[in-house]
């Protein structure tokens, strides 16, 4: 929990200056699924890892990721960040153009803590609104649906096993949240042919609509 609390801060913090320039942005990672893992009025239930069925399990204390998905309008979302932090005493940019990746650290923190800002669009939905963000803990992240998406996106990229073991959570024990319409259907399949943990919320949402 220490870990989170960090995090929360540091997000708190750049969202705060966002907020102030007026740039509509969300949080995702991991740390959103130990922020709800945290929560008192989450049903926590730990997964077990299992060779024979397929579950994976959810390694909660594991190190969080974080990312800041900002939405750009008619300017690039990086150059809305810089704009917003210029003379930012707790937050300063760090620029890789040679991967065309912006991060930014929060020097409240010992050691600080580095955020990857994302473009909307590229990562995750393109326009981040009511319909896209929800409040938790006083930050904006997206929503369960739209976070199951991306995670989801992101698994067929690259098949990390963390991306699975927050895609499960999330599926298990808040799939009544979650839009199938946001859900790439065919991806989803074959996730769940590969992660048999994620089996039975994926069932349960289908038969919430119908399907």
């Amino acid at each position: 929990m220490p870990e989170t609390r960090r995090l929360l801060e540091a997000a708190s913090a750049l969202s705060h200056a966002l907020r102030a320039q007026g740039v509509p942005h969300a949080f995702h990672g991991s740390l959103f699924v130990a922020v709800l893992a945290n929560s008192p009025q989450a049903d926590v239930r730990p997964l077990r890892r299992s060779s024979s069925d397929g579950t994976v399990f959810c390694d909660l204390i594991a190190a969080q990721e974080i990312f800041c998905i900002v939405e750009g309008g008619t300017v690039h979302p990086f150059r809305r960040v810089r704009q917003a932090l210029t003379g930012n005493a707790e937050l300063s940019i760090t620029p890789s153009p040679w991967s065309n990746r912006l991060h930014v650290k929060y020097h409240h923190c010992i050691p600080p803590i580095e955020i990857e800002i994302l473009a909307a669009g590229e990562s995750g939905p393109r326009r981040l609104d009511a319909l896209t963000v929800a409040i938790v803990s006083r930050v904006p992240f997206l929503t369960t649906s739209e976070f199951v998406r991306a995670k989801l996106n992101a698994w067929m990229i690259r098949g990390s096993e963390r991306d699975a073991q927050d895609i499960v959570f999330i599926m298990s024990r808040y799939w009544n949240s979650i839009d199938i319409n946001r859900i790439p259907e065919h991806d989803m399949d074959r996730f769940v042919e590969m992660v048999g943990a994620a089996a039975p919320g994926w069932a349960a949402i289908k038969r919430k609509y119908g399907m």
